[in-house]
């Protein structure tokens, strides 16, 4: 489904079942409007198209003791970007890292990485990260202070 088929009233229920995940079809009815029936149908229809395309709880770092977020810069070896599923299928079985993007410019992925404590941190990257075949560099960056974390899309409504 492309951004251009959705009308005003699909926006609306995916802003709120952002915002909302676990809202009831009624409350979900109720707030943008239609019948429960209708409602089901959209919210259906926008699943079963791909928009929605997984609902997950998101939990706090901090209280389960996870004190240290990084940005991770992989850099790997010119041979190596020939084959990077490789590196992706490692990366997407460790759990440490919540995110991975591959990038443009001086460096090939940005990896979003917790960790217990700053030692952890450093255990993962120099004990597994840095033994992934071809892995030629890494940079870190530690997160100081979260200010703005979200998966939201600014759909509107």
């Amino acid at each position: 489904m492309h951004s251009t088929e959705l009308d005003r009233v699909d926006r609306h229920l995916l802003d709120v079942l952002q915002r909302q995940a676990r809202a009831s079809n009624l409350e979900l009815a109720d707030a943008v409007q239609l019948s429960p029936a209708q409602t089901s149908r959209r919210h259906r229809r926008l699943e079963e198209a791909g928009v929605i395309k997984r609902y997950e709880t998101r939990l706090d770092a901090a209280s389960l003791g996870f004190g240290v977020v990084a940005f991770i810069h992989v850099t790997m070896e010119r041979g190596y970007l020939r084959d990077m599923s490789k590196f992706q299928n490692l990366v997407a079985e460790l759990p440490q890292i919540q995110e991975c993007f591959s990038v443009t410019g001086d460096i090939d992925y940005v990896l979003k990485v917790v960790a217990r404590d700053l030692k952890d941190l450093s255990t993962f990257l120099l004990d597994t990260l840095m033994q992934i075949p071809g892995v030629s560099g890494v940079k870190s960056s530690v997160c100081l202070d979260e200010v703005k974390c979200t998966s939201a899309l600014p759909v509107g409504g």
